[in-house]
């Protein structure tokens, strides 16, 4: 049941529109893993957007980018694609085959990075498992429709929107709000995003919804540069957010 409302939700959003890897869910996510060029001392973890294989990933420039900044960071980039939230089961997959594991191998900082699809993915993360790792880089997150951006918009922006009752479980009629509560706790507990940082092209065509999570972020760690939703914006706002922290 609960497999059929997330695939229900999914379809709801126009996410299964189109031919992109749905993954095995009943194997393990797949991984690549890329290590550091020196010692390493810190993990990144690469969700990838709703299109993208392993190769593309490998193609995208993203683990160069975080090497360039991070030289001591290991990189693994996932498969965690459509197949694995249909399931219901992404975040906690995600923690038992990666998180869990990578943080027993003594890593002294875990971060995600995020793009489209694995950006709303790292903030269901989050959502399930506040504080498991060190920080977050959303490239353009997939929060949601139109109609739930222009309410939220409306109230003033999420601090002031009023989110409806609690329901007794997340389906197909509330899943966006859900994640848009869990992102209202950042306005309510300021130290819960202070490593979060947001990057997203000033063409993207999921644009609308960054300038309502940008005021929850600490000064400085919204980033907007010239171009759409792909890579190449991605992996150089990646790039440069990695060298800001350091």
């Amino acid at each position: 049941m609960r497999a059929l409302q997330l695939s229900s939700v999914l379809l709801s959003l126009g996410m299964l529109l189109g031919c992109f890897p749905r993954g095995d869910p009943s194997k393990p996510i797949p991984l690549a893993r890329i290590d550091a060029p020196q010692k390493a001392q810190r993990l990144v973890v690469v969700l990838p957007g709703r299109a993208d294989s392993l190769d593309d990933l490998r193609r995208s420039g993203i683990a160069q980018a975080v090497h360039s900044a991070w030289p001591d960071a290991d990189v693994i980039l996932t498969g965690l694609a459509l197949g694995y939230y249909m399931e219901g089961q992404a975040e906690k997959r995600l923690q038992a085959e990666i998180i869990a594991p990578a943080r027993g191998r003594g890593y002294r900082q875990v971060w995600l990075v995020g793009a489209s699809l694995g950006g709303m993915g790292a903030v269901m993360y989050d959502r399930t498992y506040p504080g498991a790792v060190d920080g977050m880089v959303l490239l353009a997150p997939y929060l949601g429709e139109k109609p739930l951006l222009r309410q939220i918009a409306s109230a003033g922006g999420i601090a002031n929107w009023q989110a409806p009752a609690v329901p007794a479980a997340v389906d197909a009629d509330n899943f966006q709000q859900e994640l848009w509560r869990h992102l209202q706790t950042w306005s309510r507990e300021p130290g819960s995003a202070k490593n979060v940082w947001l990057a997203y092209g000033d063409k993207d065509g999921f644009r609308d919804s960054m300038p309502l999570v940008a005021p929850l972020l600490p000064a400085g760690q919204a980033l907007v540069r010239p171009g759409g939703h792909d890579w190449k914006v991605w992996s150089a706002a990646t790039r440069e957010i990695l060298a800001r922290i350091d």
